[in-house]
Order: C-alpha cells, then sequence, then structure tokens
C-alpha cells in the first residue's frame, strides 16, 4: 500500500481514532553524546512512555544526521503532513531539543500550528504537555535549546579553523582524480588521475568545457560521481542510465581546483548562519593557502596556460567552435577585440577575423585579416623567437631586458621620484597640523580657521597615504621581470624547431597580437602585427637579426 493508499483508508476512519506521533530526531553532532541520543534509544523511550500510558495506535517518524535548525526534514515535513490531514492526535518527542533548536520556529509549531489542528504536544524528559497549566517555562527551554545550537556551531567552526589554520584539509570531499589517507592528506588515484591531466590538456589546446565533456563522453569516460557511486554507493547525481554524462560545469569545476597544483586552499566556502546549510563562496584575498602539501597533478605551466585561456573566455561561433586567436587578437587603433568569421560553406582558407568595434558601431576600420595570415605571422614570430633563445640565449635575455626597461626605465623612475616626494610630503603634513594645533591653544589661529585649514591638509595627507602602496608596488615590479623571463625561457624550451601553430603553443607563448590596418600605399597590402609573449611583452627584432631570421 502507497502513502496515498494509506491515506485514504485512515481517513475512512478518521472518526474512530486517530494516531499518535512518536517522534525522533539524531544529528550528526549529537553523535558525540553517545548511546543517551540515538536514534533507537529515543524510540525505546518513546514507545515505553505510549504503552505505559495506554497510547496503543501510534507511528514513529525520525529524522537520522539532521541539524535541530533545521526543519526541512524528510520524517518531520512527513508527520507535518499527517497533521494537516487531520491523522495525527498528539505529537511526542523525548525532549524539546529533539523537536527543534529554533525557538521561533519551535514555539510556531507548538504554540499556533499545533492547538490549531487540535494535537497535542509532548516532549517526555522535559515534563512539558500541552494539556496542562504549568508550560510558562517551555519557551525559556526553546530558547536555551537555540542557544545550545549556537555555542556547538561555533565550537565545531573554532576546530575547523584551527585545523584550517595549520594546513589539513577541512574539506570532507576529494577532489576529483585523488584519494584520501587515513591522516586526511591526498595521494594521486590511478584511475582518475590520468582523467585530470587529459582535461587540462584538451583546454589548453584551445577546447572549452563544453566541447571537452562531449569528448569525455565520446571516449566513455565514467563521471566523477559515477566513480563515487562504483566506489561507494552513494546516489548523489549519479545517471545510472548515462553513467558518463559529463556537463560543462563539471569540466569547469576541475579546470579551476587548485588542489591539482598539490595545494591545499582552506576557507574557499562558508555558511551565512548556523541555522543555514545554504554555502556562499568566499573572495580568495580571505582563502588560506599552503603549497606542497601533496602530491601535484598538473604542473604549474598548464595551470597558468589553462587559467589564462579561461579568463580569456570567448562565445564559440554559430557552428560551435572557437578561433584559435579569439580572445588573443585586438585592433592596434580602438583597442578592441577581434571577431571570429567563418561560415559552413567557407574554406578555412577564407575565415577571417574583424574588429568587432567596426561591426558594431562602425567607428573603427575593419582590420581584416584571413585566419591563415594570422597564424603564419604569428608562428614566423615565433619561430624566430625559439631559434633567437636556442642560437644565443644570453643575448635574447639582453636584448629582453633592453627592451623592458627602455620601455619602463622613465616610467619607474618617475614612480620612485613621485612615491619619495609623496612620503616626503606626509611626514611635513603631521609637522604642519601640530603647528596649527599648537598656535590654535596658543590663540593665534581661531578655531574657525584652524578647522579649515587642518581639514585641508589631512585631506591632502590621506590622498598622499593613499598613493603610497600604488607607487611602492609598481616600484617593486622591476624586481619580478628577472623571474618572469626565466618563466617564459623556461616555456620557450618545450619548442625546438616548430613547423605548425597549436593552439596550446600559442595559448602558452603569446599574451596578445596586435592587429594594424593594411596599408595599400606601395599598390601591395601590407599589414603589421605586434606578438606580445607572456611575461615579457613585445620583441622588437633588430634589422641584424631580421637578415639571418628563419622564418
Amino acid at each position: 500500500m502507497n502513502r496515498q493508499q494509506e491515506k485514504i483508508t485512515a481517513l475512512g476512519r478518521l472518526i474512530r481514532e486517530k494516531w499518535a506521533a512518536l517522534y525522533a530526531r539524531l544529528s550528526r553532532d549529537d553523535d558525540n553524546e553517545g548511546d543517551s541520543n540515538s536514534i533507537s534509544h529515543q524510540i525505546e523511550i518513546l514507545t515505553k512512555y505510549a504503552k505505559e500510558h495506554g497510547i496503543d495506535n501510534f507511528k514513529i517518524y525520525k529524522d537520522d544526521g539532521f541539524s535541530g535548525t533545521n526543519f526541512n526534514r524528510p520524517g518531520f515535513q512527513e508527520m507535518l503532513d499527517d497533521i494537516e490531514d487531520g491523522l495525527v492526535s498528539m505529537v511526542v518527542v523525548k525532549d524539546m531539543s529533539r523537536f527543534g533548536r529554533n525557538y521561533l520556529e519551535v514555539g510556531m509549531y507548538t504554540e499556533i500550528r499545533f492547538p490549531e489542528k487540535g494535537v497535542r504536544f509532548i516532549a517526555v524528559n522535559d515534563g512539558v504537555d500541552s494539556e496542562r497549566d504549568d508550560n510558562d517555562f517551555t519557551p525559556f527551554r526553546n530558547i536555551i535549546n537555540e542557544w545550545y545550537a549556537k555555542d556547538t556551531s561555533k565550537k565545531i567552526r573554532a576546530v575547523f579553523r584551527n585545523k584550517g589554520m595549520s594546513g589539513q584539509r577541512i574539506s570532507t570531499r576529494s577532489p576529483y582524480g585523488y584519494l584520501r589517507n587515513e591522516d586526511g592528506s591526498l595521494r594521486a588515484d590511478e584511475e582518475t588521475a590520468p582523467n585530470v591531466r587529459l582535461i587540462f590538456q584538451l583546454c589548453a589546446e584551445g577546447n572549452g568545457p563544453g566541447k571537452i565533456a562531449r569528448m569525455l563522453k565520446e571516449r566513455e569516460i565514467p563521471t566523477p560521481s559515477t566513480v563515487v557511486f562504483q566506489r561507494t554507493g552513494q546516489t548523489r547525481y549519479y545517471h545510472p542510465d548515462d553513467p558518463c554524462r559529463w556537463t560543462s560545469d563539471t569540466v569547469a569545476g576541475i579546470l579551476e581546483q587548485d588542489a591539482y597544483l598539490g595545494r591545499t586552499s582552506n576557507f574557499k566556502t562558508s555558511r551565512i548562519s548556523y541555522k543555514s546549510k545554504k554555502m556562499v563562496n568566499t573572495p580568495p584575498e580571505k582563502w588560506v593557502t599552503f603549497e606542497n602539501t601533496h602530491e601535484a597533478i598538473i604542473d604549474v605551466e598548464l595551470w597558468n596556460s589553462v587559467q589564462k585561456i579561461r579568463s580569456q573566455r570567448r562565445r564559440p561561433t554559430k557552428m560551435g567552435e572557437m578561433g584559435m586567436f579569439s580572445g588573443l587578437a585586438y585592433c592596434a587603433d580602438c583597442g578592441s577585440k577581434l571577431y571570429h568569421c567563418r561560415s559552413g560553406s567557407w574554406s578555412y582558407e577564407q575565415e577571417c577575423y574583424t574588429c568587432s568595434a567596426y561591426r558594431t558601431r562602425k567607428n573603427c576600420s575593419a582590420h581584416y585579416i584571413r585566419a591563415v595570415v594570422l597564424e603564419q605571422l604569428v608562428l614566423q614570430n615565433l619561430q624566430r623567437v625559439i631559434a633567437y633563445v636556442q642560437e644565443d640565449e644570453s643575448e635574447f635575455v639582453r636584448l629582453v631586458t633592453r627592451n623592458l626597461n627602455a620601455a619602463q626605465t622613465e616610467e619607474l623612475e618617475q614612480a620612485k621620484r613621485l612615491l619619495e616626494k609623496n612620503m616626503r610630503r606626509a611626514d611635513e603634513l603631521d609637522t604642519i597640523i601640530q603647528r596649527l594645533y599648537e598656535d590654535n591653544i596658543n590663540g593665534k589661529l581661531t578655531d574657525d580657521r584652524f578647522k579649515k585649514l587642518s581639514e585641508a591638509y589631512e585631506q591632502e595627507q590621506a590622498a598622499l597615504r593613499e598613493s603610497i602602496p600604488t607607487l611602492t608596488a609598481r616600484v617593486e615590479t622591476i624586481d619580478s621581470k628577472a623571474v618572469n623571463l626565466q618563466h617564459f625561457l623556461k616555456l620557450v624550451r618545450k619548442y625546438t624547431q616548430p613547423e605548425k601553430l597549436t593552439p596550446a603553443m600559442l595559448r602558452e607563448l603569446v599574451e596578445k597580437v596586435v592587429v594594424y590596418a593594411p596599408d595599400k600605399s606601395s599598390g601591395h597590402r601590407i599589414q603589421r602585427i605586434d606578438v606580445h609573449y607572456t611575461f615579457i611583452g613585445k620583441i622588437d627584432f633588430s634589422p641584424e637579426y631580421s637578415k639571418k631570421g628563419t622564418a
């Protein structure tokens, strides 16, 4: 007999009899209190009470593993449904805390809803019986129960905080690609770790999460939820009819998971309140991160390449594909991105890029360039850079350093001078404001005049002090250039003599490509591009090197 049939039968004998609802609840936190609060112990107390008081017709409702602050429990909701249908004569619980730990909601049920439905409420151990007149203390007991829940939540958060600040992983779930050791640390999963590397490699090659999901399904790779079901029997998000049903959200979540670097980042999420189970994302600056806490699955270079691609998300064409240079190519005149144009009837040689501002606002020229030409020009530029590094790395370093210095030395010196000036002026204003105060005390300066002058100086000082961190950071950037250059050299050494430009190579080495409008003044169509490389920016080759170039 299903539930609907049960209700119909019950309604038929409603006039003759109703049943008593015996309700038991246990949360995960209550497990720490031992058998005294166990579900079986509660049911034993409730059934004993029913028999001793001549209650023969009763039904047991229970919720195992649900917080008292959460009233959306399956057993509790089933009991409320039966109450609404008029099938319940009384509700019996072990004590008020088993019913709930939110005094407002508990009071709403026990003081309003149950009396309206003619339902008697009994809390055995607390001596609460709605048919008696001595229940004045009950609201205070509800408040105490809520205080207990709040205090328990605070203690649990403190434990998690200490654990997280010590570098231990506080998440109870292992990222896809890892298994959890007995001490809570992570180790690479031989079965799924290769799939993680595959996902990152596919993304580095220019594939978006949606396309990657389709490729994984085509290769019949089980989803993370399928793997969990196979190992634990848990059915959350598991699709038995389609065990390889990857989604773009699942792929995107894996691509954003920094645990694959061997890093532990705690406090990424938090709860709004101890009464709510809803999780909200925490700003990255509030994360607490520890490096080298477990084996890395993805190396730093591949990770950085993927994150750069992800930060340059672009829309696919109507045909569901994205151009190699989408999100990377920019107009030299207006700075807008170039739009990838293609058609089902076009060959690859006919595909092109045009200025998005020209297409929408007509306030720029088209900057039309064929995709195959752009690919060839960038490849030639890359070949020259790679050849330069292979032939004379020290000279390449000198050239890049010279270019960086030429572009930034003057700006850097100006920033240094301005920083020193602002710091000196901020200190001087302390002295000036102090003198104004002394003049005001000695009667040399009126209160009104002192107020106007001091407010003006304090505003100036606040603006100066606000500018100092920005200027300091700008000055310090020069120290990072040497490190960045070494990162670029490490990336370049991966490629020897590339004959074809791949999306992975492009995204890894190139920051952006600036396309100029074509020049037809000579009678020939000449088009210039500037390639800005990752970490080091644009490289201007000397004419001497151009003569010995490999392009």
